[in-house]
């Protein structure tokens, strides 16, 4: 997640959208002043690699602090986040206040629901022994993927951002948006998460009839929103 006051953009993180890599590249073109939210170990090198600026201002003031997030920073020194990887539209607006929401440019991604439902279960079960997708289905985790698409850039069941871009027009939807926001180079993606699944492998071929109908119902917010076929 980025809210950037330099070029006065507001990103919100889908999971499975290609959100870390849309991250990392825009991170490049990030001033010191800008909200930026910590990534992986592993993404965080990748983003000093390619030059982009680090986690920063996410955390939340120590008078903010509870009882509950006291005790872990002086058990764990673990700190309270004020901005996290997936934080939502609705608490994203009233962080920022009505100015800055109104004011500047917000924007997701989306994916077709079966494919990024494929991609999610790769993830989540990418150490073994994996389950089945039919026991991965009767677990709580889809209703989570849930919660980090449509119910990040939603408020009240309303979209709340100004574009959503589709996952599968990636390259054409960043320069869009990168024309949109003033930055000064075309946006260069690097491949984060994306080594747990098989290249090339349709969704199609791993769902079968039945799953395919759990997606479905699941995702009918989205599937009726963008208009997304199996």
């Amino acid at each position: 997640m980025i809210i950037c006051h330099k070029y006065r953009y507001i990103f919100i993180k889908t999971a499975k959208t290609a959100g870390t890599s849309v991250e990392i590249a825009l991170s490049r073109y990030c001033g010191p002043d800008d909200i930026v939210s910590p990534l992986w170990k592993k993404d965080e090198k990748m983003r000093q690699a390619m030059g982009g600026r680090g986690p920063q201002h996410h955390e939340a003031p120590f008078h903010e602090y509870g009882p509950k997030d006291l005790y872990k920073f002086l058990l764990r020194g673990e700190k309270k986040l004020k901005y996290k990887n997936h934080t939502s539209a609705e608490k994203i607006k009233k962080l920022v206040g009505e100015n800055i929401w109104n004011d500047y440019f917000k924007f997701c991604f989306e994916r077709n629901p079966w494919d990024r439902f494929v991609s999610f279960y790769y993830w989540r079960c990418r150490w073994g022994p994996r389950p089945t997708i039919a026991e991965f289905i009767e677990t709580e985790a889809p209703l989570a993927l849930k919660k980090k698409g449509y119910g990040l850039y939603t408020i009240d069941g309303e979209v709340a951002v100004d574009r959503i871009c589709r996952f599968e027009n990636l390259p054409e939807e960043l320069e869009s948006v990168r024309k949109k926001v003033g930055l000064p180079e075309e946006l260069v993606l690097p491949r984060a998460k994306s080594q747990f699944r098989k290249k090339n492998e349709s969704y199609r071929d791993v769902l079968d009839d039945e799953q395919r109908e759990y997606v479905s119902r699941l995702f009918q917010d989205e599937i009726e929103l963008f208009g997304y076929e199996f």
